[in-house]
């Protein structure tokens, strides 16, 4: 049984295994819980580790035909499952820097040192959104607002109409009007200023998203999951007004709900003086 475990290395363990092992298991784990929600993705992810272990027992096992055959299997998967899911990845190791808050830190950073401010939002913009959304809502007229914060929403924007405007209810409500030629997409607001419409956001994987939010909702889920954005959305079917951040939503009970989230969202104020 000992000569069994020294093969293994198991006499010689240290804090150096021990952190090493916990490493591992933290990667892992973090790994499975992002991807929990796509089956196809998790099956490959548990194959690969069933890969890795087999891998590492048939080494300390000095195998070496099945040692070299693991390896090749393994550098072909990793390629392969790189290849084949690259937009995954990408939205993977996204959400993993912003909800680890790896991104708002490294953006402050740079921030600093090229002397760049945060845009943010002024109160008499709060107010104009804010009574732009409650004017939809009550017209049950359909909207996808996304409040840009730190994380840049370049690849989002491009796949609409740019433009910059300052924040004004009526612009708003024209823009999403439904028989205006912007009001499919989403519109993405930064600082006091709209500065695209008709944009295509990323629809979340989740599979527990209940059933009576829409394409909307689920729109605004993804881009709060795969950004540091809050989105404001109107449903067109019922007229309730909701809030998205970091991958959850709310139900925006009032108005003055809404200027908060809105004021907080973009380090603006929710304060009435300004109307």
């Amino acid at each position: 049984m000992i000569q069994t475990l020294g093969i293994f290395g198991f006499l010689s363990f240290g804090w150096a295994d021990l952190l090493d092992i916990l490493m591992v298991a933290g990667i892992i784990y973090f790994l499975i819980r992002s991807i929990r929600g796509d089956a196809t993705v998790l099956n490959i992810v548990l194959v690969l580790v069933v890969l890795l272990v087999l891998q590492a027992v048939v080494s300390a096992l000095d195998m070496r035909m099945m040692t070299a055959l693991l390896n090749t299997l393994l550098d072909v998967g990793v390629l392969a499952v790189i290849i084949i899911f690259q937009p995954e990845i990408r939205h993977l190791i996204n959400r993993l820097a912003v909800t680890s808050g790896l991104a708002r830190r490294t953006g402050d950073l740079f921030n600093r040192m090229l002397g760049i401010k945060e845009e943010k939002m002024g109160s008499r913009s709060v107010v104009e959104l804010s009574e732009a959304v409650r004017a939809m809502s009550a017209e049950h007229t359909g909207a996808l607002i996304v409040l840009q914060k730190k994380t840049s929403l370049d690849e989002y924007i491009a796949t609409g109409d740019r433009f910059a405007a300052e924040i004004n209810r009526r612009l708003v409500m024209n823009i999403f009007f439904k028989n205006s030629p912007l009001h499919d997409g989403a519109m993405i607001i930064r600082g006091d200023q709209i500065i695209a419409a008709r944009c295509q956001l990323p629809m979340t994987d989740r599979t527990d998203v209940p059933a009576h939010y829409g394409m909307r909702h689920r729109a605004a889920i993804g881009i709060t999951e795969n950004s540091d954005a809050d989105v404001v959305v109107v449903s067109e079917e019922t007229g309730t007004i909701s809030f998205a951040h970091a991958g959850e939503i709310q139900t925006v009970k009032d108005l003055r709900e809404l200027r908060s989230l809105v004021g907080e969202s973009l380090g603006g104020s929710e304060k009435e003086d300004a109307e």
